[in-house]
């Protein structure tokens, strides 16, 4: 039974009812759920800390998004996220947390998480381009609404950055097609 110091229900039986819940959950598997939580809470903090930053501004906020600023935020977010978890020009910023284990397209690799507690959960994130994205997307709609003109341009610069990506590939599959065909 718990105390009334702890409401109730004993610190004991708490950290009983989280063992049970993570080992039922993960059904033998390595799920880091704490690392998750942990991960959520910074989250949460991180678009706190944008929020209020708006607030002191007094920064209005649209009545909708436009959908040019839609489309540039969505393909900035795309290549930002990318540029960010597998280019291997950043690979110095992952490698506190992940391990190299091979080459994985043009410029890009493939990584793994170490499996250390917090670590392997932030490994985890930043070698996941969906997972960054939600972390990339909030900073550039946050950035649209303190520095609308700057945040603006860095996205235009990654949208032709994603344009130049798309352009790269293309050529090289049909400059492979033509030696192909030779």
């Amino acid at each position: 039974m718990g105390t009334a110091v702890d409401g109730g229900l004993g610190l004991g039986s708490l950290r009983g009812l989280v063992r049970r819940t993570q080992r039922r959950y993960s059904a033998g598997h390595d799920r880091p759920l704490g690392g998750y939580l942990a991960t959520m809470g910074a989250f949460g903090a991180y678009t706190a800390a944008w929020a209020t930053a708006v607030r002191l501004r007094h920064s209005s906020l649209p009545d909708r998004p436009q959908p040019w600023d839609v489309a540039l935020t969505a393909v900035a977010t795309f290549r930002l996220s990318r540029l960010l978890s597998k280019a291997s020009v950043t690979s110095p910023l992952r490698a506190p947390f992940t391990q190299y284990v091979s080459p994985q397209g043009p410029a890009e690799l493939h990584e793994e998480a170490q499996h250390e507690g917090v670590k392997g959960t932030l490994g985890e994130l930043v070698t996941c381009p969906f997972c960054m994205s939600v972390w990339t997307v909030s900073t550039l709609t946050a950035g649209q609404l303190l520095y609308p003109r700057a945040t603006r341009m860095g996205m235009g610069a990654l949208a032709a950055l994603a344009g130049a990506d798309a352009l790269q590939l293309a050529y090289s599959l049909l400059a492979d097609k033509a030696t192909d065909d030779d």
